[in-house]
């Protein structure tokens, strides 16, 4: 199994999405001894925004002869060479972090993660596992008064789902700005959903 581990908080050693993509990452490790894992840190190393510059690197087939370019796509390759991807998503804004939806956008390529078939698309990614940590400073779960304000795993869902990947999962700790008890228990409580994951 090709692990592809990625991160994206800002907030380095005190960051508990990161804490909960290294645990995801360790588990699978655990039950699977054999697996490969390529780590990126979007935090540290963004990949250069969606521009008119770099707008060819949405062709893969075309050269890469910039920096740029060469990044993106590299980005893409990683992805369709992993089988597992397992990504730190904590919510800022009531969104994803800059760097992580930069990312995603590199993603986005017709004809490698998606297609137009008759004019409507059909993802190509379906053999691809995706795990993610997420962290929420409040509570924005259905039945919640904020919930109207979540557009963070409900952003993941429609982008995985638009590229077909059907086995998304998430690995949830919120309220983490609501207490140093609430965050306690939070923090634990997605330990122990890292603990009852099954190997893919």
């Amino acid at each position: 199994m090709n692990i592809l581990h990625i991160d994206s908080s800002i907030l380095e050693d005190q960051s508990v999405s990161r804490k909960l993509s290294a645990a995801i990452v360790a588990k699978l490790i655990a039950l699977e001894p054999a697996a490969s894992v390529v780590y990126r840190d979007l935090n540290r190393s963004p990949l250069p925004q969606l521009s008119t510059a770099n707008a060819i690197a949405r062709n893969p087939a075309a050269p890469a002869e910039t920096d740029d370019v060469r990044a993106l796509h590299l980005a893409l390759a990683q992805v369709l060479d992993a089988d597992t991807l397992v990504i730190g998503a904590p919510m800022y804004n009531f969104s994803v972090p800059a760097p992580l939806k930069s990312w995603l956008d590199a993603l986005a390529i017709p004809g490698k993660t998606f297609s137009y078939e008759t004019g409507v698309p059909r993802g190509l990614l379906g053999a691809k596992r995706v795990i993610v940590a997420s962290s929420r400073g409040g509570i924005y779960s259905p039945e919640s008064p904020m919930a109207a304000l979540e557009h963070h795993e409900s952003y993941l869902r429609a982008f995985f789902g638009f590229l077909g990947v059907t086995r998304l999962e998430f690995v949830r700790a919120e309220g983490m700005n609501m207490g140093a008890e609430h965050a306690e228990h939070a923090v634990a409580g997605a330990l122990e959903q890292v603990a009852q994951l099954r190997a893919a």
